[in-house]
């Protein structure tokens, strides 16, 4: 049986995110990691030690800055079937031309989960009065870095939050966290 993993903001070869730093002037990824190259291998190498060749992946957005050859070398070094759902800084074209990806959405409806996944959170009017009113769904999504999901109804899968490892559909839905 195939497992679905999710996981967000990778940014594979954005080097300049290593300088980012929280509110308290913390480097969020940079304390972590001492160059982009680093960064980038070990989230290969989580992947690839969570993520069996025939599980689905679903990115929720922002997978990589820099470099196209690059990023597409590390891309097919993933496993895993690979689904996006589009962030703010994913080039759609890029993707479909290329074919990294077997599906590209804006977002994704599991309703045997009860999730809702986007990259950015939605809002709580979306949610609980828009379209989705009558499932009720838990937001996954992505977006938002190290900062915390904005409601018990938010759960953010970027790479800060889960230990920079994709994390199992079923442990998100249940409100578990690699961290």
């Amino acid at each position: 049986m195939r497992d679905i993993w999710l996981i967000s903001d990778t940014h594979f070869g954005h080097s300049n995110i290593l300088k980012f730093a929280d509110r308290d002037g913390e480097l969020i990824r940079g304390k972590l990691f001492e160059t982009v190259e680093e960064m980038d291998e070990t989230m290969i190498d989580n992947w690839n030690k969570t993520v069996k060749p025939g599980d689905k992946v679903y990115h929720l957005g922002d997978v990589f800055m820099g470099p196209k050859e690059d990023f597409i070398k590390k891309w097919k070094r993933l496993n895993g079937q690979k689904r996006l759902i589009l962030g703010n800084h994913d080039d759609a074209k890029f993707f479909a031309r290329h074919e990294l990806v077997a599906k590209i959405s804006m977002w994704r409806m599991f309703p045997e989960h009860g999730l809702l996944l986007t990259h950015t959170p939605a809002h709580e009017s979306t949610l609980f009065e828009g379209r989705f009113k009558d499932k009720q769904p838990i937001n996954v999504h992505g977006h938002i870095h190290q900062n915390p999901a904005p409601t018990e109804k938010h759960r953010c899968v970027c790479v800060e939050h889960i230990n920079y490892t994709p994390i199992h559909i079923e442990d998100v839905r249940d409100g578990h966290r690699s961290k």
